[in-house]
């Protein structure tokens, strides 16, 4: 894989010192604004980054044959279009788009390609999330299911005092549903499939959801998903049957130890060592899907993304939180 990297922000800067180190990967370029010049070239001499650009058709004259998009939400369906229409393969920060429409238009067109379109959510790859499927059947009949992610954000304060930064801002898809809601959703998802119903329930301010609780019916259990910027609480995941519990006292996002909890009164605990750099799982399998063509396994996950695309984007319209590209 010869990626090229679109953005410079935190989540670029988290991941490359891991991102670095893996096998079957070149780094082969970087792509910033002009305002972020300086630190494109600094991240370049620290991880051995090929090439800097400030333009997308620089980006694709630099030998690349995968970018990763890391920029702002209400970007990611342009720049991963474009991509595709030049035959490139595509990672994606979550969340892949900012409503069904254009997810579904960007899986038509990687098809059309016969390109590979990966959405980055961490937690569908890690050793942790696959335990819970292995332990799963010994909790017996699941009766309820929550995620929650509660994290107070040091932008909400700059929000409180009237400057509206992406995050909080519905013109640039924002809002706490789709920054940290939506790992809770591949949570449950990823464990269950669709539900039947859903309801999401935000607290809204101008014309965003700050913090919220999405409601998921499924026959037999109940599941609830609930993300925060505005407060500060526990972050972790419960998943409980008649036999039995799975807790993870993490965010969805990260995982780490998990623990099984029989009503027997068994007891045990798995640890992910490798939680500590959570997107390296992810970019682990993205390169061995794409050095060795696998579009099954692309196709597998990208059916995934869009199920959560649709109960994201559905359960966020029907709430009344609306962004400039559902009116197209």
């Amino acid at each position: 894989m010869k990626l090229g990297i679109i953005g410079t922000g935190t989540i670029v800067q988290e991941f490359l010192p891991g991102l670095s180190t893996l096998d079957g990967l070149k780094l082969q370029a970087i792509l910033s604004t002009p305002r972020s010049l300086e630190k494109a070239q600094k991240l370049s001499r620290e991880y051995g980054i090929v090439s800097v650009v400030t333009d997308f058709a620089s980006l694709c004259q630099t030998d690349i044959d995968t970018v990763y998009v890391a920029i702002p939400n209400s970007l990611h369906y342009e720049y991963c279009r474009r991509a595709l229409e030049q035959g490139l393969h595509v990672i994606c920060e979550k969340p892949l788009a900012t409503n069904m429409r254009e997810a579904e238009a960007l899986a038509c067109l990687a098809e059309k390609q016969h390109l590979m379109l990966f959405e980055a959510i961490t937690n569908q790859h890690m050793a942790t999330y696959q335990k819970i499927r292995e332990w799963l059947p010994r909790i017996g009949a699941v009766k309820m299911v929550q995620s929650q992610y509660t994290q107070y954000s040091r932008r909400y304060d700059a929000f409180k005092a009237g400057e509206i930064l992406p995050v909080f801002d519905p013109a640039k898809a924002g809002g706490a549903l789709a920054d940290l809601g939506v790992y809770c959703l591949h949570f449950v998802l990823g464990l269950f499939g669709t539900p039947l119903q859903y309801k999401y329930y935000p607290n809204i301010e101008r014309g965003i959801d700050t913090s919220g609780i999405m409601v998921l019916s499924y026959p037999g259990f109940q599941a609830l998903c609930l993300a925060a910027k505005d407060c500060q609480g526990n972050a972790f995941s419960i998943v409980q049957g008649d036999k039995g519990s799975i807790r993870c006292d993490a965010p969805p996002n990260t995982m780490g130890k998990i623990i099984l909890a029989l009503n027997d009164g068994t007891r045990e605990e798995f640890v992910d060592d490798s939680a500590a750099e959570r997107q390296l799982p992810e970019f682990r399998n993205f390169i061995r899907a794409l050095n060795s063509a696998d579009y099954a396994y692309s196709r597998r996950l990208f059916a995934h993304s869009l199920a959560v695309c649709r109960v994201q984007t559905e359960a966020r319209l029907a709430a009344g939180i609306k962004f400039p590209s559902d009116a197209v």
